[in-house]
């Protein structure tokens, strides 16, 4: 199967990911494809949201990226993921320490498995810009201490010393936006990184990776299932389902005019304000995303599609262009009309 190329904005991208296929070796005669032919660009000041439910492929995509694959079992089994034109994938873990936090930074979906339990939240920040800036350790612990104000934690000279057991949820995820930002990375990718925080706190961090954004010319790689945070955020969507891409488009484009079942599912799902309780209940997608292990014939979404014919049971869909930009993986998307939500 030919690679699927997403057409991107005009310019030369920070990061470009093309025909990405990661693969975990389960045992000697079982591998499995979690990303399969997956391709996107990001640009300067861009921020690109993945979308898509639990198992699409989202995260190993992201830790893909970011060399921390696990060994035994996990690899970039095919396709080319570039760094302002550098090759990647074949770099030493040396090579890819180096990149990891400098370059690219990442903050993870949950704070507490992440933060080393036995060092100071000080000490992780510190030790981060010790690394890739040099500086001394009372410098270094001063950048700590701005960093932690940066993103809102109070009394930040005290809680500085603090270990990740001592602070809630919330701080603990701000603590891991420091970390993220304290180097000043060229692209931030940011897994689920409002989960933890309630309406309050998630809005004022998704105004702060904004306001750093515009200063810092950081692009961001925005992992989530949360569309109204997606709504508020994205430049562009990617969305996943069965370890490929299924749509992609500016996020104007994604809201107003979804063209691929599984995406006009995901939209459907979304309480809209001002709506009347005598309306139709909010639709849910039925089923499960599959198993990596028993996949589909033809299109992988179809077991789920209430749009299914009998060619997409057979026929394997490739990402088809729309026009500006606007990808679509699906063998019935030019005969279906999708908007139903947006003209009730």
């Amino acid at each position: 199967m030919a690679h699927d190329t997403l057409a991107p904005p005009k310019g030369t991208p920070l990061l470009d990911v093309s025909g990405l296929q990661t693969s975990f070796d389960l045992s000697k005669k079982l591998s499995i494809k979690a990303v399969d032919g997956v391709s996107f660009q990001v640009h300067a000041g861009e921020t690109l949201a993945i979308v898509g439910e639990s198992g699409s492929g989202k995260s190993v995509t992201s830790l893909s990226i970011m060399g921390l694959l696990p060994k035994d079992i996990g690899r970039v089994s095919a396709g080319s993921i570039k760094l302002e034109g550098r090759e990647i994938t074949q770099l030493s873990d040396a090579e890819m320490r180096e990149i990891r936090g400098k370059e690219i930074g990442m903050i993870f979906q949950e704070p507490m498995t992440s933060l080393n339990p036995v060092l100071t939240i000080g000490q992780q920040i510190a030790e981060m810009v010790i690394r890739h800036q040099k500086l001394s350790k009372a410098k270094a612990r001063a950048r700590a201490i701005e960093m932690l104000e940066l993103v809102g934690i109070p009394e930040p000279a005290t809680r500085v010393d603090n270990y990740p057991h001592e602070m809630s949820g919330g701080m603990r995820q701000r603590a891991m936006i420091a970390m993220a930002l304290a180097c000043e990375p060229r692209i931030l990718i940011a897994d689920e990184p409002t989960t933890a925080l309630d309406v309050t706190i998630q809005a004022q961090m998704l105004e702060l990776m904004k306001d750093l954004q515009d200063k810092l010319g950081m692009a961001i790689i925005f992992i989530t299932h949360d569309l109204g945070v997606v709504a508020e955020v994205a430049d562009r969507v990617v969305v996943m389902y069965g370890a490929q891409v299924v749509e992609t488009a500016s996020v104007e484009d994604i809201f107003r005019n979804p063209r691929m079942p599984y995406t006009a599912g995901l939209m459907n799902s979304i309480p809209r304000l001002g709506s009347s309780i005598n309306k139709k209940r909010l639709e849910a997608i039925p089923g499960t995303v599959p198993a990596l292990t028993s996949l589909p014939d033809g299109c992988r979404f179809h077991p789920r599609c209430a749009h299914a014919a009998s060619i997409c049971k057979t026929n394997f869909p490739e990402l088809e262009d729309a026009g500006d930009g606007h990808m679509i993986r699906c063998m019935r998307w030019r005969e279906l009309s999708l908007n139903e939500r947006q003209a009730s």
